[in-house]
């Protein structure tokens, strides 16, 4: 009757801590739209596979809380995403407002361990209200509270990390997003450092809370956040679908997958999209995805440093990075945002194993006051040591221009192990409109113009390029993708069955 007893309480404690806020707060929820945490878990994980962690976790502050702190507001535990394992953290904020405790954080720090220790993707949902008062005020609360975990905010990149924000992600939400290889954002979040009540009260600054952190901040100017989507399903499919193309960890090639039907039957229709003027913009995206497998085209902020691209895709099965040059947003000139969200990009792709594709036609580096303001020269060289670092198959292919120091930060020389071009593709220091007048004296409309201008832009053609083996192939441009399929398996890393060096896996997040 003794262990009757205690199984009973048992089933009791256990009814009680799934029914997190209780019936009330969750009605609430669902009349606004929004889904609890263990409805957003039973949707990202494969059904049946989760492993509850630290389900009977509460207050470790003030255990007369312990009614009323539920799993203390984080969900963890072990699960299966698409049949890979995986660690999960989901902020329950009809909990203290998925405040962050000393319990909780134990637990976070618990899965991030496991994580990295045993090889595993870890994905944190975020909802959260930052950290929890009163428990974290006064000496003795901070000494309990923060700086206890040296490996919290370390990020050393042995296994992927995704985090979303949902509703108002302040605090460890916030944190998490910033390091995070991917961040999607549900539109309506807020994520910033602290909450708009509190930004009123501490600077009498009256503060919308999508002015303050909404997705359109992060998605246009700060660049925080990789994806944002309008449906919280959206968000959820999202970060399976980026968890498709890497693998569980650092020591390992990413998975393969079966070449989609009808990819390719494009291709010889590719060149149409590059049109006859050599200053007349498109839109390369119009180009990469009849080049990649069909369909897995899966582009990384794409609101961000517009004038590249950078996406996930898979070719001939195998997961690619790639990184191209878009004509469409300031003539392909790449501006400091640009270089941030490219270099974002190389770190991601190098730290797990994922070969690196180039499309190039871009006129150069933004120039002017604004972008030396912006902190230009720095961002430029952030970009040339980050494409020195790259241990993974580099494959360019120059589509058109390729002019200046972008030369080499796209992929010129030995910052690839393969350079194709297109017979389109002109290479030069600057513009051949800019080295007339510098050269010659003359610019558009002037005397002799023509003719001298003519005479530099031969110079340009691919086949100099091609003639100092600077190029080492020249390729119609129907065949680029063959061509690229054909070189992944040539540069593939067998010695290290497709892992690379990882110089990059301390690059800083969020800088």
């Amino acid at each position: 009757m003794a262990f009757e007893a205690l199984l009973a309480e048992y089933e009791a404690r256990r009814a009680k801590a799934l029914a997190g806020g209780g019936e009330q707060k969750y009605a609430k929820r669902k009349a606004a739209g929004m889904w609890n945490a263990r409805e957003r878990l039973a949707y990202l994980v494969d059904p049946g596979s989760h492993l509850e962690s630290g389900l009977f976790g509460s207050s470790g502050v003030y255990p007369e809380q312990a009614d009323e702190t539920q799993t203390d507001g984080k969900l963890a535990g072990y699960a299966k995403i698409n049949g890979r394992d995986v660690c999960v953290v989901v902020n329950d904020f009809t909990v203290k407002g998925a405040s962050t405790s000393t319990t909780n954080s134990k637990k976070i720090a618990h899965m991030k361990r496991t994580a990295t220790e045993r090889g595993m993707p870890l994905v944190v949902l975020g909802e959260s209200t930052g950290a929890r008062l009163p428990d974290a005020m006064g000496s003795r609360g901070m000494g309990q509270l923060l700086g206890n975990d040296i490996t919290q905010f370390r990020r050393t990149r042995e296994t992927p990390l995704c985090a979303a924000a949902f509703g108002p992600s302040f605090g460890s939400s916030t944190w998490l997003m910033c390091q995070a290889d991917f961040a999607v954002m549900h539109k309506g979040a807020t994520m910033a450092v602290s909450s708009p009540r509190l930004v009123s009260m501490a600077l009498g600054e009256k503060v919308e809370a999508e002015e303050l952190g909404g997705w359109r901040l992060h998605a246009e100017i700060t660049g925080l956040v990789d994806h944002v989507a309008d449906r919280e399903e959206e968000v959820l499919d999202a970060i399976k679908r980026f968890l498709s193309y890497l693998p569980g960890h650092h020591r390992e090639a990413p998975p393969d997958a079966p070449v989609p039907a009808g990819s390719g039957a494009e291709m010889d229709q590719v060149f149409s999209v590059l049109p006859e003027s050599r200053t007349q913009v498109y839109d390369m995206r119009r180009i990469v995805r009849p080049i990649v497998d069909k369909d897995t085209l899966f582009e990384l902020k794409p609101r961000f440093g517009r004038s590249a691209i950078t996406a996930l895709a898979r070719l001939g099965g195998k997961s690619v990075g790639i990184v191209a040059n878009n004509p469409l947003h300031r003539g392909g000139a790449l501006d400091g945002d640009a270089c941030r969200k490219i270099v974002d990009f190389l770190v991601l792709c190098d730290s797990f194993n994922v070969p690196i594709i180039l499309l190039v036609d871009t006129p150069g580096f933004q120039i002017g006051t604004e972008a030396e303001r912006a902190g230009a020269p720095g961002k430029i060289m952030n970009f040339m040591n980050a494409m020195t670092l790259v241990t993974v198959p580099r494959l360019s292919v120059i589509i058109r221009k390729s002019y200046g120091r972008a030369y080499v930060c796209m992929g010129g020389g030995r910052h690839s192990d393969d350079i194709a071009a297109w017979p389109t593709a002109e290479v030069s220091f600057m513009s051949p409109e800019f080295a007339t007048k510098i050269v010659h004296g003359v610019g558009a409309g002037e005397p002799g113009f023509e003719e001298r201008f003519a005479q530099i832009q031969k110079d340009n053609d691919v086949w100099g390029l091609a003639s100092v083996y600077a190029a080492q192939a020249v390729i119609r441009p129907e065949e680029t993708r063959d061509y690229l399929i054909r070189m992944l398996e040539v540069h593939q890393l067998r010695a290290s069955k497709g892992v690379g060096q990882h110089l990059m896996r301390t690059w800083p997040t969020s800088y």
